[in-house]
């Protein structure tokens, strides 16, 4: 049960318009055509903002570099305690 609250004001045009996608989706609101189109784009948005793809050369190259890397120095080392301590995952 959805129990956020979100209010907006927008030009009119803009309202008519969502209002025909909705009913043109089967949406039983207005609210409903809202929040589904929120959730499908913020999903998006974090999946674009937060991945990353890699093609297979690229990957390979990122693999070998990982399986090779020499041990963390010390002021690597240093470095990741800052940041486990300031928060930083």
């Amino acid at each position: 049960m959805a129990t956020a609250r979100l209010d907006i004001r927008l030009d009119k045009r803009v309202k008519k318009r969502a209002e025909k996608a909705s009913a043109l989706l089967g949406c039983s609101s207005l609210t409903e055509y809202i929040v589904r189109l929120m959730d499908s784009d913020s999903q998006r948005v974090i999946k674009e903002n937060e991945g990353l793809t890699l093609g297979n050369d690229a990957f390979d190259s990122f693999m070998e570099a990982c399986e090779t890397a020499a041990d963390p120095n010390e002021y690597l080392r240093k470095a990741h305690m800052a940041a486990r301590e300031s928060g930083i995952r």
